[in-house]
């Protein structure tokens, strides 16, 4: 394989320094969800911890590396997941937080990121003017700026999902990722192309926010002017050039997906699996249900990457009633 900006042993060496309660995170096989869609499917669960997504394994090497250098404070822009795992794992080891989000980012998200005491500064826009107000603050305050997916500990972090993939799981043919800024999509697919090349690494992404697919498949930068899609995880516009260069290395393929096939996978992961989990987790069974044939006799690994999810916006999407307490 060609060079990524990933390292092997950098990876491995993340695990001594990344929180317990984030590692070896479940993976098993979901044998009642085989039935409608046509493969094995196993699931690799990264919403059993504490922030309830796979970002803390990034996280935690960058809060370790700051604590480290004596560094007292980082800023983040996040749609939700990132700005939790960052203000858990800055909090862990002294470091003052702050995160900037969209006003319309997942209302649980940011009460979450509150409820662990960092700084939250909302602007009136999307995901990209909060990556642009973060970058402001960091320049105005001298402090650490975090990008995830071109912060290279975010994609090494979120590696270690790969390695535990390739030293636990009986042989699969098939992984199938979450793509949006990239880190969890190279940072796998960088440890499953060096241990087990023979697996299938394919990239999955709403066609409402398709610019990290649209520019795999064009070998190049495309950003794109909006998005309109539920996974707002997943939803960047304007793909980070040194992790387009990493993803053309390790990904096979990027496949775009519908909406209600996310909403379908959602459903499927509740009705079969019991889990409820926020519409980028998804993205794997909206790929299968989307091609039933590509993946047919295949075992199939679905990284199920987080469950932060507004509970209203939830019910409606996969029609269940919420239970109301007196």
């Amino acid at each position: 394989m060609q060079e990524t900006r990933l390292d092997t042993a950098r990876i491995r060496a993340a695990r001594r320094v990344i929180d317990p309660v984030f590692l070896d995170t479940p993976l098993y096989r979901c044998e009642a969800l085989e039935p409608g869609l046509g493969c094995t499917v196993s699931i690799k669960l990264e919403t059993a911890n504490p922030v309830r997504s796979f970002k803390a394994r990034g996280t935690e090497v960058v809060a370790s590396l700051l604590a480290d250098k004596g560094s007292r404070a980082a800023v983040c822009a996040s749609a939700g997941n990132l700005g939790q795992a960052l203000a858990w794992s800055g909090r862990g080891r002294g470091l003052d937080v702050t995160v900037v989000a969209s006003r319309f980012a997942t209302r649980a998200k940011l009460d979450r990121i509150r409820a662990l005491d960092a700084g939250l500064e909302l602007v009136d826009g999307d995901h990209e003017m909060a990556r642009e107000r973060a970058a402001a603050i960091a320049r105005y305050d001298g402090i650490r700026l975090v990008e995830d997916s071109l912060d290279i500990e975010t994609c090494e972090g979120a590696a270690t999902i790969g390695l535990e993939l390739v030293d636990t799981a009986p042989s699969f043919d098939t992984v199938l990722i979450a793509l949006g800024g990239g880190a969890l999509a190279t940072g796998v697919g960088h440890v499953v192309k060096a241990l087990a090349p023979e697996v299938e690494v394919i990239c999955v992404q709403p066609l409402g926010a398709p610019a990290m697919t649209r520019s795999w498949r064009g070998r190049r930068v495309v950003t794109t002017d909006s998005t309109d899609t539920i996974a707002d995880g997943v939803a960047g516009r304007r793909p980070i050039p040194a992790v387009l260069n990493d993803l053309l290395l390790v990904a096979d393929d990027a496949v775009l997906v519908q909406e209600a096939s996310i909403i379908a996978g959602m459903r499927m992961l509740l009705d079969h699996a019991g889990l409820v989990v926020e519409p980028s987790a998804a993205l794997g069974i909206a790929a299968i249900l989307e091609d039933r044939d590509r993946f047919a006799d295949r075992h199939v690994v679905t990284i199920v990457c987080g469950s932060n999810v507004d509970v209203d916006a939830y019910h409606r999407w996969v029609g269940t009633t919420p239970v109301h307490r007196s």
